[in-house]
């Protein structure tokens, strides 16, 4: 016999729950890296600031594959909707950023709602051309209306106001960067805390097995819903955050390689443990960056190489693999 839907978060008990979601040491050093970085690397503030924004957009793919089981080829989709929303607010006066972000989050999460349900239908092969017919929709209608989105050109024109009144963009990128990193580390937040919920549970137990779930009375459709909308929203706010750091929309922020180069940091990272896609856009950007100033012709040759040893070696991806070495570090003897 199912349990009525709203037994479904009763019948997780709080105490692990709280247990997982406490914060461990590693973790309050990982957020001191970032503001290291400012000190150490204060030169390339403008690749930092770039890291942080695409960290936060793998963050949203994560929660739609990483712990739901989504796959999807078109979430650049999400993330050009909510640059493009945040620019043109910009570009008519509405320069606020705070007010740009939640525009941005707001006008990508109806997108994400409104195509979830053709998202949802079918199997992962579906999903994954329904989720790139969106996204090349999107991208053509956006080249095509040149009044709005300036086309191939670009959206210009964008003026961001100083956040909160008081901190202006400037050349330099310091306010850009701490900008972006507040940001992502708010979203991480909660994030974290959404995952750690009864609710996340219910979208791991989704992942690995859909059949069974109904039978303790979770909506699945329900909270699939949920979850990409809660991703499409992520990602606009990623894109969002473009437009106010660089002050400038293209075409390539709705483009399938953008999606694609955002399912492969996810996959180097490793899924479904929301470090992954943080450390997984850090170890691309950084290898992107460097391998490009070397060999600016062939430095993906080395990225399909490592994405080749992770696929044998760490199949998990980059956290699995630390997370196994934590493991044999600290098993006693």
């Amino acid at each position: 016999m199912s349990m009525p839907p709203s037994s479904v978060d009763s019948a997780f008990s709080a105490t692990p729950l709280r247990d997982a979601s406490r914060w461990h040491p590693a973790e309050y050093a990982f957020w001191v890296l970032p503001v290291l970085a400012y000190f150490v690397f204060g030169e390339n503030l403008s690749l930092l600031s770039q890291i942080a924004i695409a960290a936060l957009f793998c963050l949203s793919l994560d929660l739609i594959l990483g712990y739901a089981g989504i796959v999807s080829l078109g979430h650049a989709a999400f993330f050009g909707v909510g640059a493009y929303a945040a620019g043109l607010l910009a570009k008519h006066g509405w320069g606020d950023p705070l007010l740009g972000l939640a525009a941005a989050a707001a006008i990508a999460a109806a997108a994400g709602f409104v195509t979830s349900f053709l998202v949802l239908r079918g199997s992962d092969l579906t999903r994954l051309m329904v989720t790139l017919g969106v996204a090349v929709m999107l991208y053509e209608g956006a080249n095509k209306a040149t009044a709005f989105t300036g086309g191939v050109d670009g959206l210009q024109g964008v003026e961001v106001k100083p956040i909160l009144g008081m901190f202006s963009f400037d050349l330099y990128g310091k306010t850009a960067y701490w900008y972006s990193l507040a940001v992502l580390f708010v979203m991480f937040w909660l994030a974290r805390r959404l995952v750690h919920s009864p609710f996340g549970l219910s979208l791991r137990g989704i992942r690995q097995n859909v059949g069974r779930m109904p039978a303790i009375g979770a909506p699945v459709n329900g909270r699939l819903v949920a979850v990409y909308t809660i991703g499409a929203a992520y990602a606009g706010v990623a894109g969002g955050l473009l437009t106010q750091t660089t002050q400038f929309v293209s075409l390539d922020v709705l483009s399938f390689s953008r999606s694609a180069e955002l399912l492969l940091i996810l996959v180097l990272g490793g899924t479904g443990r929301l470090y992954g896609a943080l450390i997984g856009t850090m170890v691309f950007m950084t290898a992107h960056h460097f391998l490009s100033g070397i060999n600016p012709q062939y430095w993906q040759f080395w990225l399909g190489a490592a994405l080749v040893l992770v696929v044998l070696f760490a199949r998990d991806g980059i956290m699995g693999l630390l997370q196994k070495l934590g493991t044999r570090w600290t098993k006693p003897a």
